[in-house]
């Protein structure tokens, strides 16, 4: 073992005393249990295969999302495009993040871990990354002076809504996000210009410590007013939650975008068409053999 220096030897006393200290002075008592392993709550039933960000709608069209005219035209070019064998706008087949808000349906499992100045939000899939949720009394930004992230920025706030002395709610503002993102798989489209706004309230439910909630509101000048929905996760009950290995979504994935249009790579290593009449991609500036 190397032993530090004599120069160093305070500074390294000094850090180790004040994680102590910031150790000692974390009551987690204050606290809700937000621990374990947290995976998606029950969904309405759908003809249609996946997860939409209002639970209590089916997937898709049914979804009925606040849409201004322009933008409930490009959901609907985004759905004619998938039915006929496309992505649509969704860009996570290239393995884009799914960014905020999506990121919360979630897929799979996720985990909190509650600090006095950050509250981290892990995800189980590589291309979610994680959240930090800044507690520690910070604002925004001047300007958000920051570049833009599919996540954003969060500041949270605890609140103790019951008067008992203990936290029960985390409040959350995100901004500063970048697209393209959509709100789910179907490709319901947010604003091109990014300047969406994300106010979450996380708690447990007073019924069922198992059962978490978070009221997201959505702020974007896509919608016609601001999109309210309610997701709910269910914890693992289990004191050994089996956490799979994380998906690496780069791994075998086959879709190759050119240009505008998006292609399929075939087991002999060929473009393949996905949608009928596609056309090929444009090979200008490849020389034209005779075979």
């Amino acid at each position: 073992m190397r032993v530090p220096n004599s120069t160093g030897m305070p500074a390294f006393v000094a850090a180790l005393l004040v994680t102590a200290a910031s150790a000692a002075a974390f009551d987690d008592s204050k606290y809700p249990d937000f621990g374990g392993q947290w995976r998606r709550a029950a969904r309405v039933q759908s003809d249609r295969i996946g997860a939409a960000f209002d639970p209590t709608k089916p997937f898709g069209r049914e979804e009925k999302p606040p849409l201004t005219p322009e933008y409930q035209a490009i959901y609907e070019a985004n759905l004619v495009d998938m039915e006929k064998g496309g992505q649509g706008i969704d860009p996570t087949y290239s393995c884009l993040s799914p960014g905020m808000p999506r990121v919360m349906i979630p897929y799979i499992g996720m985990e909190f871990v509650v600090t006095p100045r950050v509250t981290y939000i892990l995800f189980e899939r590589d291309w979610d990354f994680n959240r930090h949720i800044y507690t520690d009394g910070r604002g925004f930004p001047a300007d958000m002076g920051l570049e833009p992230r599919y996540l954003g920025y969060s500041i949270g706030k605890w609140l103790d809504t019951d008067g008992d002395g203990r936290y029960d709610t985390l409040e959350v503002e995100t901004r500063g996000m970048k697209g393209p993102r959509v709100y789910d798989a179907s490709g319901i489209p947010l604003h091109a210009d990014n300047e969406t706004v994300v106010q979450e309230r996380i708690y447990l439910d007073k019924g069922d410590p198992n059962l978490m909630h978070d009221d997201i509101t959505t702020i974007d000048h896509a919608l016609t007013r601001p999109w309210v929905v309610n997701q709910t996760y269910r914890r693992v009950v289990s004191d050994k939650p089996i956490w799979f290995p994380h998906m690496v979504c780069g791994e075998g994935n086959n879709h190759v975008s050119i240009g505008k249009e998006n292609y399929f790579l075939s087991g002999d290593g060929y473009l393949m068409p996905t949608k009928k009449d596609q056309p090929p991609p444009d090979l200008r500036y490849f020389k034209k053999y005779d075979r």
